[in-house]
């Protein structure tokens, strides 16, 4: 990480910390374990029975493809039906990923062939330093009969997709226009390199050098690779900017920001033991895969990943919570009932070069608040009820919010919220970025803070906060 300069807020710092070690969804997921495992959180494996492993106050979190998580922590109150108060997010971003056949070798140059994932603004991905991350798949014996997934991440620029000179293109700076396939291709090296290696598995589909490369970064030999899911980055570090240091130009704020606020108030409010005491419900985070392809993946908001922990713990029989009079069904309903999700992504800051683009009195600030999201076609899926119960949570913590909804002339984008609104209430929130899906992103240093208190907040009063208000 860049020098932050004096006045940055403690949570920023922390905040930059974490996108520095995440380059990719996989290893999102493993820092936000890493602060879990730091907590006391237990490891838990869904193909496994949790009947005799959870107990009232404790706390808990399983992965899913590597790329999701879900943490939560039991009220020592909590009784079979209760309600599960989570905030969601996603951590992936949109980013160039390495095909399953990317040798590729023109004009003197080296190449790994890449495909586009989500929607991107990929122009800002030329002229960018480039390096890889993801995850391996490596035998771990000479045999070759058991294998692992281990994470890898080159910390050194490797790539670099080159625009082409203002000299042979006289219009790029009235529309710099490309195609995907032909000129978002990155250069590795020179074809005359040495591009031979100790033969592996996969050197008829990839560079010999790339997989030398790998192997050495894992520590194995090249025939020991057997598949990768590999992602380019941007190896330039987060950084705080501005004036006042009020920014953080970093990648991946959407929405590696959210995935760092809700794990950082779940181990905060359960570090908070009068609350944990006094609580009735399960507070939990779900940290999805592939929310900016459509959630629809095994890891992603469109699974059962959610569904599957509400049905094993409203019927979680520790400590007499199993009500003898309630059929197993009938809880698993109640429990979606009382349920309660913070959809939490990024929101579109006001940009002072294109202030038209906002509703006049809908134009959200950095450091300013989070955002609350509305649109009346459903893309976002706050309602007046869930708005409200939001409102009295932020009040609880002394953070204000703003308010977003996008004008009737333009398009809007769309959440994990709406997808999981059927089956629990749903408010979508954000905290104000600019830059969205750019390779670098801009937030603001004082929104960390605000947003990590209001999900602590969250946590540890909506018990109360939810009983005030009556809907029949």
């Amino acid at each position: 990480m860049q020098a932050a300069g004096p006045g940055v807020p403690a949570a920023a710092l922390r905040f930059m910390r974490y996108v520095e070690s995440s380059p990719t969804p996989f290893h999102a997921t493993a820092t936000s374990v890493s602060m879990l495992d730091k907590a006391g959180f237990v490891k838990l494996q869904e193909s496994s029975s949790w009947d005799d492993k959870l107990q009232l106050g404790g706390k808990y979190y399983y992965q899913r493809n590597q790329s999701s998580v879900v943490a939560f922590a039991i009220g020592k109150k909590y009784r079979s039906g209760n309600g599960v108060h989570m905030v969601g997010a996603h951590t992936d971003s949109p980013n160039l990923r390495i095909r399953p056949v990317s040798k590729r070798t023109k004009e003197g140059y080296l190449q790994c062939s890449v495909e586009t994932y989500g929607g991107g603004l990929w122009t800002t991905w030329f002229d960018r330093d480039l390096s890889i991350a993801g995850r391996v798949i490596v035998a771990q014996d000479a045999a070759q009969s058991s294998f692992v997934s281990r994470l890898v991440h080159i910390k050194r620029p490797l790539l670099r997709v080159p625009t082409l000179a203002i000299h042979l293109n006289r219009s790029a700076n009235e529309a710099f226009k490309f195609n995907q396939e032909d000129h978002l291709q990155p250069i590795l090296g020179l074809a005359d390199t040495l591009n031979s290696a100790e033969q592996a598995p996969v050197s008829a589909k990839h560079h010999p050098v790339l997989l030398t490369l790998l192997a050495e970064e894992l520590g194995c030999a090249a025939d020991q690779i057997h598949d990768f899911e590999l992602s380019l980055y941007d190896t330039v570090p987060p950084a705080a900017g501005g004036i006042h240091n009020e920014f953080i130009f970093t990648p991946r704020v959407d929405n590696q920001l959210s995935c760092f606020c809700a794990t950082e108030a779940l181990v905060d409010s359960v570090a908070d033991e009068a609350s944990m005491n006094e609580s009735g419900a399960i507070r939990a985070i779900a940290l999805f895969d592939n929310e900016e392809v459509g959630s629809v993946s095994n890891q992603g908001a469109e699974s059962n990943l959610i569904w599957s922990m509400v049905n094993r713990l409203a019927v979680l029989p520790v400590q007499g919570t199993l009500s003898p009079h309630a059929s197993p069904q009938s809880l698993i309903e109640q429990t979606l009932a009382r349920s309660f999700l913070i959809s939490s992504d990024t929101a579109h800051a006001v940009h002072p070069n294109y202030a038209s683009i906002h509703e006049d009195h809908l134009r959200p600030k950095i450091n300013a608040g989070p955002v609350i999201k509305t649109n009346a076609k459903q893309r976002y899926a706050s309602t007046a009820v869930t708005t409200f119960l939001l409102r009295r949570v932020a009040q609880k913590a002394n953070v204000p919010v703003q308010e977003f909804e996008v004008r009737n002339d333009c398009a809007c984008g769309s959440t994990i919220g709406p997808m999981l609104s059927k089956i629990m209430r749903t408010v979508d929130l954000g905290n104000p970025q600019l830059s969205m899906h750019s390779i670098r992103e801009m937030c603001g240093t004082q929104d960390v803070e605000s947003k990590i208190r209001l999900f602590t907040a969250f946590f540890t009063s909506f018990d109360a906060i939810d009983a005030m208000l009556t809907v029949d």
